[in-house]
């Protein structure tokens, strides 16, 4: 049985380099700083971008090129301790950051802008800052650390949920003992699932499995008001994805688009892999009418903030309403087992 502890910790790491967002915000970062030290020693807007020309001649190679190595050697660092990675990633800067003041002053001419001593304590400094702010980033954006936001949604299977299902299972005991008895083991693993400690990913079929335990639930006490069409053939079974994405909007869609009528509406979950996206599009039933739509934006802050702390800006959850129905799309990187 999977633990139940509430206030473990997610291990502190490195960003991934590979990350496009991560990539874009060090990017951003070495090149404000570039700007800020050719202000400084600028009078003028001609001397400001001779300056930042120069500047960008030696910080352009040794940035793109650091970024490449930190990418290729990923998996390593990874595989490292934290402080341990971080010796590395500050002795690799620093490496860098000496062959370019050599060639640069032997192919470029840029030896006059900084002595090597100014190079080291630049690249000191910056290396320093973005790996702290990125530390900083994942803290806040940590599910252990917005605890009570993933408490909350953990307690979104309403008691009345589990009064009913409890009430279907009695209902069955005679009629249908092995469905009931089924029944009760979906209620376990579900139950199961919502109070573990859910840091990792999961695969995207283990996720898509916990869902359809939910549904079954679900179904027992909605019947034929409640209709669930998979389109899962293209679907990326080992494809890794947070846990708890898809079950909890597909609550909202039964809570906000079936519970309310008492005629038949349909979810359709459309699981699909395009190029190295995977995407999850989910589609319910939607009443202008209903008093409950403002509960929808606890577990989509949720799901988001998960998302970007483990895809950063490579993921994205969109929602739409049109047609009577409303939709909620997320994509996220392919990434495997």
């Amino acid at each position: 049985m999977a633990s139940i502890n509430q206030n473990q910790r997610p291990p502190v790491a490195l960003p991934n380099f590979c990350n496009l967002g991560v990539s874009l915000r060090i990017l951003l970062a070495v090149n404000g700083m570039s700007l800020v030290s050719a202000g400084l020693k600028s009078s003028s807007w001609v001397i400001l971008w001779q300056e930042l020309i120069g500047i960008a001649a030696v910080v352009q190679p040794v940035l793109l090129l650091s970024l490449l190595l930190l990418c290729l050697g990923q998996k390593f660092l990874e595989r490292m301790p934290y402080s341990g990675g971080i010796v590395i990633v500050v002795l690799l800067e620093e490496l860098l950051a000496t062959l370019a003041y050599f060639l640069g002053r032997e192919l470029l001419a840029t030896g006059g802008y900084f002595q090597l001593y100014q190079y080291w304590i630049f690249t000191f400094l910056l290396t320093a800052a973005l790996l702290a702010y990125f530390n900083l980033r994942s803290r806040a954006l940590s599910p252990a650390l917005a605890e009570a936001r993933l408490q909350a949604l953990q307690a979104r299977i309403r008691p009345h949920f589990l009064f009913n299902s409890i009430n279907a299972v009695l209902s069955l005991i005679r009629s249908n003992p092995k469905r009931a008895e089924s029944a009760l083991e979906d209620m376990a693993d579900l139950f199961r699932v919502l109070m573990a400690d859910n840091l990792n990913l999961v695969s995207l079929e283990r996720e898509v499995a916990l869902s359809r335990q939910y549904l079954g639930l679900e179904q027992l006490r909605l019947g034929e008001r409640l209709q669930v069409t998979w389109h899962i053939e293209k679907m990326p079974s080992d494809a890794l994805i947070p846990p708890l994405v898809l079950q909890p909007l597909l609550e909202n869609a039964v809570y906000h688009g079936i519970e309310p009528s008492s005629m038949p509406g349909e979810i359709c979950v459309n699981i699909y892999r395009s190029r190295n996206l995977v995407h999850l599009v989910l589609r319910n039933p939607y009443r202008n009418e209903g008093s409950h739509h403002g509960g929808n934006k606890m577990a989509l802050g949720n799901i988001r903030e998960r998302l970007a702390l483990h895809f950063d800006a490579e993921a994205s959850l969109t929602t739409q309403i049109s047609d009577n129905a409303y939709q909620v799309h997320i994509v996220i990187p392919y990434k495997q087992l």
